[in-house]
């Protein structure tokens, strides 16, 4: 077994095996940086089991003077969940645990939006492959700059509505990944970090790999956010220490490549087995399948089928098994491709919500399959400035607002504790200034409240966050003028506020 080469140089280039100009690939990268104005990134790329390319690309921070290179930190976000996936599964090679035992096994206090069969059956395996009958990203507002702890986040799951029927159709659930790692805590009587810590990480050196904010170390990436006023603009790290199971790695592109030179060996790394071979073939043998559109298969011929094995995407492309997955944190996205038909692996790591990640993918996959030659990342980009869906929700609520207008009673009556069986104690007081937000549990969300018209109010968020920036709360009242409640309006495709209903506690 070749052992990895360790080089002092940022990056390095072991192309003469590939067949493939990998310098050709390093000035297409230098391009798209550009063309996306993105302010950093790292790449890395790994053929027959040796790194041919692990590079940083622009700087940690715009307008700064800190490059970004190969040692660089950046989240990874849900391409955390192939770790949890594969901690599983090696507890399972250990006999400590079966696929199909039922969770409630490990997690008594496990339900699921009120239904006994469901929240009884419900098997290890279920958790893995979004089958539950959970919306996409429904219930994400829970743990969200939350201080819950992961069982309470479970916990609270119970009360997330259904989307489908179980194991009847596809929703991607971070909730689970949580509730997953809680199994690894009852099963191993340790946090599932670190067991991937000392499984995982540690033996396969992936020494600037950490899993809180609060480790990073000072070659960090700093995460941005591209706004409607001021472009991308760089914000703070976010902790998503409660939700690490869901995403919470961060990690370098040449750790990562580490990790997929391990997975593309059929689980074995320099004489070591981290995962047994039948175990690695489950994770990438699909449990639920995708409806995959007629756009879809134009954008991407060769393509025929796409589904989720456990903790790992995939679908078919010009013959070959594709295991894939994304990540979006609070100011970077990251993708990881393997194909292992051809012992090839890429890693895209960025510094901003840009979805250059996944171009730049297919782009170096399809170098290495001499398929599909065209300019990934210029048609990505077309397509991402031609359309933007929040900056049209936003100023549909802008059109929408009716000035002039005042509350129906005395605003002093709105103020009061709200609780959402899902979220829990939502408090309004009044002070000096007007309206204060806070939510008990995330601190971090406090808002002041500004009149927008009638009975709706602007929240004003205290602090800057990635995934949405305008929006209202509305206070509703029954046919008595009483306060029964309050409902939110916050445009953005993760974070469900208006999945809330938090009532007047009497």
């Amino acid at each position: 077994m070749k052992k990895l080469i360790v080089l002092l140089p940022l990056f390095f280039f072991l192309s003469s095996r590939a067949q493939v100009d990998v310098k050709a690939i390093d000035k297409y990268i230098e391009q798209a940086l550009k063309d996306w104005n993105v302010p950093g990134m790292a790449v890395g790329i790994v053929k027959d089991g040796e790194i041919v390319l692990s590079k940083g690309y622009g700087v940690k921070e715009i307008g700064g003077k800190e490059k970004v290179d190969d040692n660089t930190q950046f989240a990874i976000a849900s391409n955390s969940k192939a770790f949890v996936a594969s901690c599983i599964a090696r507890l399972v090679e250990e006999g400590k645990l079966s696929w199909k035992d039922k969770v409630r096994d490990y997690l008594p206090y496990f339900n699921l939006y009120g239904n006994e069969y469901v929240s009884a059956e419900a098997t290890v395996e279920d958790l893995l492959c979004h089958r539950v009958g959970l919306g996409t990203f429904s219930g994400d507002v829970i743990w969200y700059k939350s201080e819950k702890s992961p069982e309470e986040i479970v916990k609270r799951a119970a009360y997330v509505p259904e989307a489908f029927s179980f194991r009847d159709g596809y929703g991607y659930t971070n909730l689970m990944f949580i509730a997953a790692g809680e199994v690894i805590r009852s099963v191993t009587g340790n946090s599932w970090e670190k067991y991937v810590e000392e499984h995982f990480l540690n033996p396969l050196g992936m020494v600037n790999t950490v899993i809180s904010v609060s480790d990073l170390s000072d070659n960090a990436a700093t995460p941005h956010k591209p706004t409607l006023a001021n472009g991308t603009v760089p914000g703070p790290w976010a902790s998503w220490d409660n939700s690490s199971a869901a995403g919470g790695i961060i990690s370098s592109s040449t750790d990562m490549s580490k990790w997929m030179m391990m997975n593309l060996n059929g689980g074995e790394w320099d004489g070591r087995q981290y995962i047994d071979k039948e175990q690695q073939n489950l994770l990438w043998t699909p449990h639920n399948n995708n409806k995959l559109s007629e756009r879809s298969k134009e954008s991407l011929p060769g393509r025929h089928f796409s589904g989720y094995g456990l903790g790992w995407g995939l679908m078919d492309y010009h013959g070959n098994l594709v295991a894939s997955h994304g990540g979006g944190y609070d100011g970077m996205y990251s993708r990881v491709m393997m194909v292992p038909d051809i012992n090839l692996g890429v890693v895209v790591l960025t510094n901003t919500m840009e979805g250059i990640s996944t171009p730049l993918t297919y782009y170096i996959v399809n170098q290495y399959l001499q398929k599909d030659m065209r300019d990934w990342s210029s048609e990505y980009l077309e397509r991402a400035r031609s359309r933007n869906s929040h900056k049209e929700e936003v100023e549909e609520r802008m059109t929408k607002r009716v000035t002039g207008t005042k509350p129906t009673i005395d605003p002093q009556l709105f103020a009061g504790t709200y609780n959402d069986p899902m979220y829990g104690d939502i408090v309004v007081i009044e002070d000096s200034e007007g309206f204060r937000m806070t939510f008990a549990d995330a601190p971090a969300l406090s808002a002041t409240l500004s009149h927008w018209h009638y009975d709706t109010y602007e929240i004003k968020w205290d602090e800057e966050h990635a995934w949405f920036d305008f929006g209202t709360v509305s206070f509703e009242l029954n046919n008595n003028l009483d306060v029964e409640g309050i409902e939110f309006d916050v445009p953005n495709g993760d974070i469900f506020f208006h999945e809330l209903h938090p009532k007047r506690v009497k």
